[in-house]
């Protein structure tokens, strides 16, 4: 298994490429709900191109160093959203489809504590990994061979704030040498 080590500028790349593929398939939706962490991104710029409202659900199964290892499917308690009551036409978002559990089982949660609202759940994820027990409905890319995906802002995750200020201190006296 290699790794695929992706640009902030890739990133958002595939970002418009699934939003224009959700477009020309003409399925109109009326939610749509991102996975925290990974389908935040994705999530806000679909919101605000769609202008459609975002719900957020925080749900976590990676741990261990780097999170690179699986471990338990925890959820949170509730969605997190602006409006009352929750679409009837719901885009899922998130990153990447991995195992396939977590988009798997986030369609049964929210049918299960929103069932009254839920018509219809259609998935949307940046990439989609050939060992995934489901397909999702929209991706923007196809991985076969199943690589590590290091994103452009897991920067921070290996980066202190004390580490960010004293790099931008060390900017600033560049800068002001230069003038």
């Amino acid at each position: 298994m290699h790794d695929l080590y992706v640009s902030w500028s890739d990133y958002h790349a595939l970002i418009e490429r699934l939003a224009v593929q959700i477009y020309q398939s003409r399925w109109e939706f009326n939610q749509i709900v991102c996975l925290a962490r990974g389908g935040l991104q994705v999530g806000d710029i679909f919101s605000r191109l769609y202008k459609q409202p975002l719900a957020i659900l925080a749900a976590s199964s990676y741990e261990g160093k780097g999170d690179r290892v699986r471990g338990n499917l925890t959820f949170s308690h509730t969605l997190t959203m602006t409006t009352p009551h929750l679409g009837s036409r719901i885009l899922l978002v998130d990153d990447l489809v991995d195992s396939g559990n977590t988009l798997q089982q986030t369609v049964i949660w929210l049918k299960k504590y929103h069932g009254a609202d839920v018509k219809e759940v259609k998935t949307a994820v940046i990439w989609y990994k050939a060992c995934s027990i489901v397909k999702p409905d929209y991706y923007a890319d196809y991985l076969p061979d199943n690589p590590w995906i290091h994103q452009p802002f897991e920067r921070y995750e290996l980066l202190t704030p004390a580490e960010l200020a004293k790099s931008h201190e060390e900017l600033l006296v560049s800068h002001a040498k230069k003038q």
